[in-house]
């Protein structure tokens, strides 16, 4: 069935039709409100283990129940502990694009190093698909901090879905046909943690970051940051599915971009 973006999502049309819609594009499509499900599911048929970290204060004579936690994470962590994965968006995490941070992936080089090699930072309403995907590409890559590829790799994966190369820099940045979503490598925000020696001498480190802006000067939709030493593989496999032009299934859709998403009900 044709993507018709004329299909009414107001609950009250729940008789005429279902609560699910297939949308596109997935770019603006955000996370349908379970960003951690999709990816945690997708961890656990990787065979990654999930551990919660709860840490909080309790005050003498105060009941279990009314214990104040003050942080609480979820870490998922590969069978080879070499790369891991954790929730932070409870956990008051840093801003990115002046959004929450809420997935937090890292690598490191080999189990005899604690330091992680590189970080990736993912918001809310980044489609979780991607993120999925990005995942999926790091658990099979055997090293996982070793690099891969060049810049022409991202760049390929978007533009191979129809993005247009950025004018001023060909080589570095691309964006979908409405100018809504980009990709640009460039410098990362300050806090972006990278295992590169160079990240403790100099302010700015470079690396790829992704966001969608559904009003230009407006709030992002949602952004993800890449570190320097993020292998371009694994950054191209995030680019491919991001922008992928295959259709998402989605219950709930992000007000910013509602109108501009094609939906077909899902039968």
């Amino acid at each position: 069935m044709p993507l018709n973006p004329d299909v009414p999502l107001d609950p009250a049309a729940h008789d005429q039709f279902p609560a699910a819609c297939w949308v596109g594009p997935r770019h603006l499509a955000g996370d349908d409100g379970r960003l951690y499900d999709t990816v945690a599911d997708t961890l656990s048929t990787l065979g990654w283990t999930s551990l919660t970290m709860v840490r909080g204060r309790q005050e003498p004579d105060e009941e279990p129940e009314d214990r104040q936690v003050v942080r609480s994470t979820v870490l998922h962590l590969s069978p080879d502990t070499l790369r891991w994965a954790q929730w932070v968006l409870a956990d008051e995490p840093f801003l990115l694009g002046d959004l929450p941070i809420a997935w937090h992936v890292s690598a490191r080089a080999d189990t005899g190093s604690p330091l992680a090699q590189w970080s990736a930072y993912f918001t809310s309403d980044v489609p979780g698909e991607a993120v999925a995907d990005f995942l999926v590409a790091l658990d099979v890559r055997r090293h996982p901090a070793a690099p891969s590829g060049g810049r022409e790799l991202v760049l390929e994966a978007v533009t191979g879905h129809g993005w247009l190369l950025d004018i001023d820099q060909p080589h570095a940045g691309a964006m979908d046909a409405t100018f809504t979503t980009h990709l640009s490598y460039g410098t990362v925000p300050p806090l972006i943690q990278d295992g590169d020696p160079q990240a403790l001498t100099r302010d700015e480190l470079d690396g790829w970051q992704a966001w969608a802006e559904p009003v230009l000067g407006g709030r992002c939709l949602w952004a993800a940051s890449f570190s320097s030493s993020v292998p371009d593989d694994l950054v191209a496999a995030f680019a491919r599915s991001v922008s992928s032009t295959a259709p998402v299934l989605r219950r709930v859709l992000p007000d910013s971009t509602r109108d501009r998403l094609l939906r077909a009900p899902a039968i």
